[in-house]
């Protein structure tokens, strides 16, 4: 069976803490996590989107989901305290750039005093063993640059999004080395992930471009894109969860190495992609005759030319790479939508076989979390 033995087994039976469950990746987070046994405890807000993919998939009947916002931390230390997790995900956030241009605020606290407020729920707890935090390539302080963002690049970001996301790492820094790494009594261990630009199947968000390119297909209409030869770091949905979930296991496994920062982002060895690629591959991938068209004059706001990561210390330290091409990115996410379109009923079942059939190709390609 495709689920035997991956990330150790380390998941079975342990109770996993996601917050942002009800999101795209979150929701596809958990289903992983349910098919390798955890006992899942959600907590996040209802998704802003419609229709959106947790429940598509049912997972309101597969996990606690517990419907609370961030930014509440009574309410998340009682529940952090209540059911007692020993790997903690946080995957909670506002992710929109050009929504943090409209609330700045509202990003800000979600992004950082959120995330501050996760650390905290956690120092006050015994259970937690390992905790991963999700942040995004664009912590980075992006200045236009030949080489790739590695780990140790300053943290920066021009937009509201951007900031709040290197803030929030240097918040994780300051928890790591002020209440976790200097204490010999506390056993948790804390790391950051910054992934790529994420796509895949039965994301529908807001201002993000395959959501947009997909409506735009099922309405037979023009896709309008910003910014066509702006290149980014796509990367299927399976391929950072698969590093985060290994880096979890990692760090319960060797509680005195990991606890660092790191970049799940698509190989270097393959050429990097612009927005409009991307958007043409879909169309031929999809069947479509389509065209895009640029917007002109559509906002003042900053967005950066290119931006791209390197992930060479996840693949020397930790074994990690990625998977699959950007072609076959790309085929398996319009195959989820081809299939939630024409066969909605078999769709969970379809997500399931999506992700065994990312672990079988795992196992081909002998990466060390599928062994």
């Amino acid at each position: 069976m495709a689920l035997e033995n991956i990330f150790h087994d380390i998941f079975k039976d342990k109770i996993v803490l996601v917050t942002g469950h009800t999101g795209f990746q979150g929701s596809w987070l958990s289903l992983w996590l349910k098919m390798l046994g955890a006992n899942v405890v959600g907590f996040s807000l209802e998704p802003p989107s419609n229709p959106y993919l947790f429940e598509i998939l049912d997972l309101k009947n597969e996990v606690t989901n517990i419907i609370a916002d961030l930014r509440d931390e009574k309410k998340l230390s009682d529940v952090m305290n209540k059911h007692k997790p020993e790997f903690v995900f946080h995957l909670a956030a506002q992710p929109i750039v050009l929504t943090s241009y409209e609330r700045p605020l509202e990003t800000i606290e979600t992004n950082v005093i959120g995330t501050a407020n996760v650390l905290e729920s956690i120092r006050n707890v015994t259970s937690v063993r390992s905790c991963v935090i999700m942040t995004s390539d664009k912590c980075y302080d992006n200045q236009i640059k030949s080489t790739p963002h590695t780990e140790i690049d300053p943290m920066g970001g021009f937009d509201p999004y951007s900031a709040s996301k290197g803030a929030a790492e240097l918040v994780v820094s300051s928890y790591r080395n002020s209440f976790f790494e200097n204490d010999p009594t506390n056993k948790t261990k804390i790391a950051t992930a910054r992934a790529g630009n994420v796509i895949g199947g039965g994301d529908w968000g807001k201002d993000r471009l395959v959501p947009d390119i997909i409506r735009a297909l099922q309405e037979n209409k023009a896709v309008n894109i910003r910014n066509p030869n702006s290149v980014r770091p796509w990367q299927y949905v399976l391929e950072p969860i698969s590093g985060i979930l290994w880096l979890a296991a990692k760090m319960y496994e060797e509680p005195k190495k990991n606890s660092s920062a790191w970049n799940f982002g698509p190989s270097l060895s393959e050429k990097s992609f612009t927005v409009k690629e991307l958007v043409n591959l879909i169309f031929e991938k999809w069947g479509s005759d389509l065209s895009f068209e640029t917007e002109k004059n559509s906002s003042n706001m900053h967005e950066s030319e290119s931006l791209i990561i390197d992930s060479s210390k996840s693949k020397n330290e930790l074994g990690w790479k990625t998977c699959l091409s950007f072609d076959e990115t790309v085929s398996e996410t319009v195959s989820w939508h081809k299939k939630y379109e024409n066969d909605k009923n078999n769709i969970k079942n379809f997500t399931k076989k999506q992700i065994e059939n990312y672990i079988i190709k795992a196992k081909k390609n002998n990466l060390v979390w599928a062994k």
